[in-house]
């Protein structure tokens, strides 16, 4: 059920098919596969990692903004999140969310390349990336241990970032961000923050 329940919330199944969609265009040759492709696929995985460490600290915790349709995206997107972690509706990205970000990841990528082959590698990449963010976003905030070491400390890292400071921990699926952009600590040697579910109270 931890697997089915997954599929059936915000934009994942959605993603999936397009990632299979991708697969499928590189298999029947519609779009070009090299060796060349696999170097690609793994720098779209990679920009998204990035991103979804950038993302998570100056976009998702941004100061709330004064225009009310901006202030509600803010509260959708992640503000009530933090005010109910455990909420499946809240914790995935909105298909009306996850889509224009695809298509404007995409062409980004064209305008880079100027391939489409290359453009659709490095997409196919990033979307991987976005599914495998969710699953791990997923299993930290559902009663299900991970199989893993690794598995089990990303679950504990991603909660200290809800339950012991909302500055800090920014990475769900690596640390390694959190290490470059010095947002990482001792759990131990960090207080406790009183804003860790209303990120920005009245």
């Amino acid at each position: 059920m931890t697997f089915v329940s997954f599929w059936r919330h915000g934009s994942n199944t959605v993603l999936l098919l397009g990632a299979l969609a991708l697969v499928v265009l590189f298999a029947t040759h519609t779009l070009a596969f090299a060796p060349a492709s696999l170097i690609a696929l793994a720098v779209g995985a990679l920009v998204f990692f990035v991103s979804e460490y950038t993302t998570h600290r100056f976009l998702l915790h941004a100061t709330p903004q004064k225009n009310a349709f901006v202030l509600r995206l803010q509260h959708r997107l992640h503000y009530d999140h933090h005010v109910d972690p455990a909420r499946l509706d809240l914790l995935f990205l909105p298909l009306w969310f996850a889509l224009p970000v695809a298509a404007l990841t995409l062409a980004i990528y064209f305008a880079v390349t100027r391939d489409w082959s290359t453009s659709g590698a490095l997409l196919l990449g990033s979307v991987l990336g976005l599914v495998w963010y969710e699953w791990v976003h997923y299993v930290a905030h559902i009663p299900y241990v991970p199989k893993t070491p690794f598995g089990r400390w990303m679950k504990k890292y991603h909660l200290w970032h809800h339950f012991k400071n909302e500055r800090l921990w920014f990475g769900v699926t690596n640390p390694s961000m959190d290490v470059a952009w010095r947002t990482y600590a001792r759990v131990d040697d960090v207080e406790r923050s009183g804003t860790t579910r209303v990120l920005f109270p009245k």
